[in-house]
């Protein structure tokens, strides 16, 4: 069973559709027995950093996160899930994330110069993501993957302290990594369950680990 945490922040819907689409067993909840008792758990999310964490602990979830990490249990974040794993965001000054991955979420940060060409922000609409060199640990992606477009809706953008952590990349004026992976610890920047097959492949892929 996958548990998609339930905290009031987005598409849980979506999302559950998607993963019952690809064969899986889910369920969106925010109770935290299902989800320590759930073998791999997804934490999606839309809006912004402060909210999420806010909501994150008004729902007492932020040690059964922290814990069913520390177990070793697959963990997805997605799009906002995937921010608030790290320390802290430019979005909301002196609120602290999950910090189970080091570093920060930045502003995209345009500015306006001579002929040149002013990205639009919020990043939104299909962009391609490029696959890093693969590891045998990289469970959730695939080099035939590379190249391939995904969805994505999102102002600001994801900083690791280790580059290492970083599994594919996005070039919106800047590279930023769109996927990360660490041991147990999986996220994405884009939105796998608006992706057609290329996100559904992702998404199957998480279920088979």
């Amino acid at each position: 069973m996958i548990a998609i945490i339930d905290y009031q922040m987005g598409n849980l819907r979506s999302v559950e559709k998607a993963f019952l689409k690809v064969g899986a067993r889910a369920i969106v909840t925010s109770d935290k027995n299902k989800i320590k008792k759930a073998k791999k758990v997804v934490l999606p999310g839309v809006g912004a950093f402060g909210d999420g964490m806010k909501e994150l602990k008004k729902f007492g979830l932020i040690n059964v996160i922290k814990d069913t990490i520390a177990e070793g249990k697959p963990f997805f974040g997605i799009c906002l899930g995937m921010q608030l794993l790290f320390d802290k965001s430019e979005e909301a000054p002196g609120v602290n994330g999950l910090g189970v991955l080091e570093g920060a979420v930045k502003k995209f940060k345009f500015t306006k110069g001579s002929g040149t060409f002013v990205k639009k922000v919020p990043h939104m609409g299909w962009n391609q993501i490029k696959v890093k060199s693969q590891k045998s640990k990289v469970k959730i992606l695939e080099s035939t993957l590379n190249n391939s477009y995904f969805y994505f809706v999102h102002s600001y953008y994801c900083d690791p302290k280790d580059m290492s952590i970083i599994t594919a990349t996005t070039d919106y004026g800047i590279e930023f990594a769109s996927m990360v992976v660490k041991d147990n610890i999986f996220g994405c920047q884009f939105h796998p369950e608006k992706s057609q097959d290329a996100g559904l492949n992702i998404l199957e892929r998480f279920v088979r680990i």
